[in-house]
This record gives C-alpha cells, structure tokens and sequence, in this order.
C-alpha cells in the first residue's frame, strides 16, 4: 500500500510466464493491435499513437519531452511536487527553456498562475503539468489546463502516471497532446512498461521537427515503424514479450470491470480510507476535493519516528506504506490505494495495523474509532 509498485494480481502473474515468443510473430503483432486498442480505453482517446513504451513510466516522460521539445524552444512547466521538478529537468536537458510555475507541495496546480504564464510567454510551444503528484497526493484539473494550453495555441504534456486506471483521465475530452504513464500503479502490471498516447497535433510538430530527436530509442519517428498500424512491422527494439502479455491482461482486466466501476473503487476506498484515519486523528495535506482517491499523503503525528512506524508495519504485519519525499520527507506517509490493492480488505488492515502500531508508541491518536469510521463508508 505504497506509492507503487502496487500488487499484482495472479492472473497477471500468469500471463506473465507464458511462453517467450519472437516481437515480430504474428500472434505477438496480434496481441500488440489488441494493446493498442485496450489502452485506447483506457486513455478513452482515439489517438492512434497510443502504444507502451518498452520502459518505466520515467522514460514514457522523457518519449514526450525528447520528441515535442527542442532546442531552444520555452516550455512552460508546472511544479506542486516532485514530478513537476523532472519535468522541469527534462526541458532543460532538450536545450529549452523552462518557465516555471510553482504551488505549494500539497496543492494543485492554480490555473489562474498558468494563465498568467501563457499570456506573459506568448512565444512558448508547450505547457507540461502533472495530472496525480504521487508526491503529494493532489490531482490538479487536466480538463482546465489542457483548455488553456490549446486558447494560447500551445500544445499539452500530461503526467498521467498515477491516475491512469484510479482516477478518471479523458485524452480526447480534455484535448491532451502528450500524456504518459506507468503499468505499475493502478494498472497493477508489473513495472517496466509506460503506457502514452499522443495527439495528431503533437505528431504532426513530431514529424516536422527542425533537428533529429535527441534519443534514438525514444524516436517516435522511428518507434512508429514498429507500433504503428497494420500488420506490418519495421523492427525497432526487442519488446519485452513477456512484460506485454501482462499489460494486456491487466487491460483485459480493467475492461471487465469497467473504467466507471474501477474509478468509483479507487474512490470509495479512498473515502473509508481517510473517515479512518480522520477519526483516529490522522490529516490530510491536501484539501477535500483536491485528494487523488489512489494516493493518500498524511500528516505523522507529533512525536513519532515515522520511519520506525513504516518498519514495524513491514515486519510484523507485512504490510508497505510510502515515506515523504522532498520537502516532504519525514512529514507524511504516502499510503497507496492503487488497482488490485484497492480494496476493502486492505484498508481495514491499513488502518487496524496502524493504530496498533501507534498505540503501542503511545501516539497521540484516538483509539478504537478507526474501523468503524470506515465501515460507515461502506454501509
């Protein structure tokens, strides 16, 4: 119940050893085309160019920012967390320049301050944001910003890494040029794969770029050959086949349950989730309304070794919380209610596990509310 990786369910356990067989067999581009379209789904976007990227969700950033950003170029990056910094990392690293526009960790991105930023920076190509701060547990409005950036002729990058599968993300809806994720989280896939789609906006300025892309593996010019349409198939690189036959399965389970359904589970367990902690006396940093359902970032009581709690949690009730990163670090517990890891069962553990642990620390919390708190919620 971390930040990610989150668990991964059996059936895509099993899938993931089934026979190894070539990237360009027949049945292997079969199952790809079948990708493809799951993801389209997922995404709920009809982009074309949606495919997995042979790497962590930190490359699937870095496929978007290599390809759309060059030389030069002012990208207008926003930061209200960890993730808003390597975006930020990443223009620089194009030779670009970054405008940045920062909110306090904890908070979402202020669209009145990316408004202000476009219209001061008329020359600037892209604005990039973070959709879910895993850092932070905020989720900024993607639909807002995604409008402003298309009102001042710019074009979108999205940071969808946590909310892909938990939270609603709508690619076409919002008008999004760029957006990437991670199989590891709400997706429950093991990691190593970054699911991203773009825009034909975004690929007609791919295609048209001024200076080759900077990686060569990231090259969509070049990636298109192997993941574009037909059955036809230029090779690239060697897939990880077996890292795919689990992505489709977990996509093959998203669709059985359905985006709508998998969307209201995140919430609900969410919801029970912070009643608990509430009543025991834990906060939240971030403000009702703006809580990603899947990523919970909580305050450590005072007085408490935050890191001694997350160890006890580990050995004696084998169960994972995340630290505070950043300016965070020390402050927060990051405690993860992503994909086959939300559910009831385990937000009744989080929660008993955690006031048995405290209460043996004599932490200034309430006891003996917790559980009911939260199955209030679910009655």
């Amino acid at each position: 119940m971390g930040p990610g990786p989150s668990d991964v369910s059996l059936r895509v356990l099993e899938a993931l050893s089934r026979p190894t067989i070539g990237h360009l067999d027949p049945r292997f581009v079969e199952m790809m085309e079948e990708v493809k379209g799951m993801l389209q789904y997922a995404f709920q976007t009809k982009n074309a160019m949606t495919m997995p990227v042979s790497a962590p969700g930190s490359a699937g950033m870095e496929s978007c920012f290599a390809n759309l950003v060059e030389a030069g170029d002012k990208v207008i990056v926003c930061q209200n967390g960890v993730f808003g910094g390597r975006m930020k990392e990443n223009v620089i690293r194009c030779g670009a320049e970054a405008i940045m526009v920062e909110d306090e960790w904890g908070t979402v991105v202020d669209p009145a301050k990316v408004k202000e930023a476009l219209e001061a920076n008329p020359d600037a190509s892209i604005l990039a944001f973070v959709h879910a701060e895993t850092s932070t547990g905020a989720q900024s409005d993607a639909a807002t910003l995604c409008k402003l950036a298309q009102d001042h002729g710019c074009l979108s990058i999205v940071d969808a890494v946590t909310s892909l599968g938990g939270t609603p993300v709508k690619v076409d809806e919002w008008g999004a040029d760029a957006i990437y994720s991670g199989t590891q989280k709400c997706l429950s896939c093991v990691p190593g794969l970054s699911p991203v789609s773009f825009s034909d906006r975004a690929l007609e300025v791919i295609r048209n770029r001024k200076s080759p892309v900077q990686s060569w593996f990231l090259d969509l010019n070049l990636v298109m050959g192997y993941w574009g349409s037909g059955a036809q198939r230029t090779y690239h690189h060697t897939a990880p086949v077996n890292s795919l036959y689990a992505l489709h399965e977990s996509l093959r389970i998203l669709q059985e349950e359905g985006l709508e359904n998998a969307w209201a589970r995140h919430e609900k367990n969410h919801l029970a989730l912070k009643a608990g902690l509430e009543a025991m006396g834990i906060g939240f940093i971030v403000k009702e309304g703006d809580c990603l359902p899947q990523l919970n970032a909580v305050t450590v009581p005072e007085g408490v070794d935050e890191a001694a709690v997350r160890k006890a949690l580990l050995e004696d009730f084998n169960l994972e919380i995340g630290a505070g990163l950043g300016a965070l670090a020390g402050k927060v517990w990051r405690i993860g209610l992503m994909g086959h890891a939300s559910n009831q069962k385990n937000v009744m553990l989080c929660l008993s596990a955690l006031e048995a642990v405290l209460g043996q620390m004599k932490a200034p919390i309430t006891k003996g509310v917790a559980l009911d708190a939260a199955m209030a919620v679910y009655a």
